[in-house]
């Protein structure tokens, strides 16, 4: 007997880019977009339209170019909402609105200053105008987790009367208890009406680490549509990770009575395109994604796998992404080796000019490390898209002096708008020198927010990626920057920093959570 289909509705780009110091550009969710559409999710919320001009472009660039999901733009329920909604849609292949309105008594008293009977009849009425635009309409009732479920019932059996094909019950503050929302879901489904008319769907936050549980249990009792985000990204402690709920339904087939239709071994993939993009790092203990997810160190344990994967695994690497076999490549690998495995790490080159300069960024750090693996060809391409948003500012060269009782210095040569410039600075350290004097020679004087340093493989001779936050009036902006030197890999970062924030694109500025 075939199972029933769980739809995954990613929101990634939207309710994920919530996250302070994640805002993306209008590129960088086309890219992010093209990644979940490899990975077939079915709903891909692209933004919040109506937040500012940047989201709405970038609703309208991935509703342009994704063709097999389909792409969501969120609205609360007001007219300009939907209308700004339905306008940047225009060129989906398959587009769907998200609106919203808060159901629960402390927000209907104290943030709307409505009377249930108003937001009955604005939601049926945000409904009914969202129809004009789109079949496929999705009504969420904000902080249904903490409403009250006589009306609940209310206010959705309305809206599905009035066409809502999707029924969304957030727990926007994360304070359910997966026993508790799961029994939520069960009644409502039991006691609306017209429940059979539509779809339910849940969208769990993490406050108190259980949005995945939180979601799973929904999906035992009815649900048929998850919200989530890669890496579990989003607002304070974050939403349902995708890569978890998925994995969970696939490996426990045995209790949900339901599947996706997600290409799991695109998972990996997408999550170090979000980390890099986002300037957000997975911890390595992250579960399906993170560095140690597969990595066995005691003995037992080690024993186990080796005579028999299942003892201690109860998934295959391969089937989210990890390579079992990693091809390790070097200095005298050719150009058809390196594109051959860029390919099957999920990357393709838009133009032999693109292959080119990856290529070239390849021999450059063959040079310097005797053995390339999977990792560093992610960071090498991933490292040259992020350079590619401005060039404003380029780093020629470094040269840092630092030994014991001395005060550290550093001479910093960059090209800035064509020309060559030069500075030294003094600083705590040689990176805090090194940053004083690109501040000096860029007049850019940003606050630091975040400086963080991984390890990209094992080994001495590793690649650091150096992830910075920079903010100024208003605007955060995240840099990376990878080399075997961490001094040069934090002064990349630095670099390609101010570089985004002297791009004068705007970014989107999501207002909404849901």
């Amino acid at each position: 007997m075939s199972k029933e289909q769980l739809k995954i509705f990613d929101t990634t780009l939207r309710d994920g880019e919530q996250s302070p110091g994640a805002s993306m550009t209008r590129d960088e969710k086309v890219r992010i977009a093209r990644a979940l559409e490899k990975m077939r999710v079915d709903v891909i919320e692209a933004g919040f339209p109506i937040a500012s001009q940047g989201d709405f472009e970038a609703v309208e660039a991935v509703a342009q170019v994704v063709k097999d999901s389909t792409v969501c733009g969120l609205a609360r329920a007001l007219d300009k909402d939907i209308d700004r909604a339905g306008e940047a849609l225009k060129g989906a292949n398959s587009s769907r609105i998200h609106t919203f309105i808060a159901t629960s008594p402390i927000h209907m008293e104290r943030k709307l200053r409505m009377s249930p009977d108003q937001v009955v009849e604005q939601a049926v009425r945000s409904v009914r105008r969202a129809r004009q635009f789109t079949d496929d309409v999705e009504f969420s009732a904000e902080d249904a987790g903490r409403s009250e479920i006589d009306f609940l019932c209310r206010i959705i059996e309305a809206v599905i009367d009035e066409g809502a094909t999707t029924i969304n019950v957030p727990d926007t503050v994360g304070y359910a208890m997966p026993w508790q929302f799961g029994e939520t879901i069960r009644t409502l489904i039991e006691r609306v009406p017209n429940s059979d008319k539509a779809i339910f769907s849940v969208h769990c936050h993490n406050d108190l680490g259980l949005a995945v549980a939180n979601s799973l249990s929904a999906v035992t009792y009815g649900a048929r549509q998850v919200e989530c985000t890669i890496n579990g990204l989003g607002e304070r402690a974050g939403n349902a990770s995708l890569e978890e709920v998925v994995m969970a339904v696939r490996t426990r087939s045995d209790v949900f009575q339901c599947e996706t239709g997600l290409d799991t071994t695109q998972i990996l993939s997408c999550s170090k395109l979000v980390s890099n993009v986002t300037g957000f790092p997975v911890q390595p203990n992250k579960a399906i994604v993170g560095a140690n997810a597969f990595a066995h160190e005691s003995g037992i344990h080690q024993d186990g796998v080796l005579k028999h994967r299942e003892t201690y695994e109860i998934m295959r690497a391969e089937d989210v992404g990890w390579s079992k076999n990693r091809m390790v490549l070097g200095k005298h690998s050719g150009r058809n080796a390196f594109r051959s495995r860029l390919q099957e790490l999920g990357h393709s080159f838009d133009s032999e000019e693109d292959l080119n300069e990856s290529f070239r960024r390849f021999k450059d750090l063959a040079d310097k490390k005797h053995e390339i693996f999977d990792e560093d060809l992610q960071v090498l391409v991933s490292e040259a898209d992020s350079e590619a948003v401005s060039e404003r500012i380029r780093l020629l060269s470094l040269k840092v002096c630092s030994e014991t009782g001395e005060t550290p210095v550093a001479t910093v040569v960059v090209v800035i708008d064509g020309e060559e410039a030069s500075d030294t600075a003094e600083g705590g350290g040689p990176v805090d020198a090194a940053f004083k004097a690109i501040k000096k020679l860029t007049g850019i004087d940003a606050v630091l927010q975040l400086y963080s340093v991984n390890n990209i493989t094992t080994g001495t001779d590793s690649q650091g990626e150096v992830t910075v936050r920079l903010k100024q009036d208003e605007r955060i902006i995240n840099g990376q920057g990878a080399d075997t030197d961490i001094v040069i890999a934090s002064a990349k970062a630095y670099v390609n920093a101010i570089n985004r924030l002297l791009d004068r694109e705007e970014r989107a500025h999501p207002q909404g959570d849901v």
